[in-house]
């Protein structure tokens, strides 16, 4: 079974940063997409970004287009997928999930990922 184990959320300032991370394994294909959506209380699940582990080709939501940095370290069995976000905004409030897929489309678009996704880890950008 794929397991993701998401970590690195916290209390930031409006301007700061911060990195997720999310441990992945138990993959038996190569090729699929893993990356991160977020949920603020109260409304629908928002996709952030993922990378397509087969080419590296990375998705970002336009909100965080420039903010947000994806990157992935390790095989494809098993890896880490990291999320730098800097210039944070109070708008970047949730909870954020890590997510895995066949393929990156519906991650970014916020569906429910057909792989799997991790425990959410709470990000809250205030002053």
């Amino acid at each position: 079974d794929v397991q993701l184990q998401a970590s690195g959320g916290g209390l930031v300032r409006p301007g700061g940063s911060l990195r997720l991370s999310c441990a992945a394994s138990g993959f038996t294909w190569d090729d699929y997409g893993i990356g991160w959506f977020r949920q603020a209380p109260g409304k629908e699940p928002e996709g952030v970004s993922c990378i397509s582990r087969s080419d590296a080709t990375t998705y970002y939501a336009e909100s965080v287009k420039g903010r947000f940095t994806i990157s992935i370290s390790g095989d494809s069995a098993k890896n880490t997928v990291y999320l730098q976000m800097n210039k944070l905004k109070p708008e970047d409030t949730a909870l954020y999930f890590c997510a895995a897929d066949f393929r990156c489309d519906p991650i970014i678009r916020g569906l429910d990922p057909l792989v799997g996704r991790g425990q959410g880890t709470q990000v809250t950008v205030s002053s």
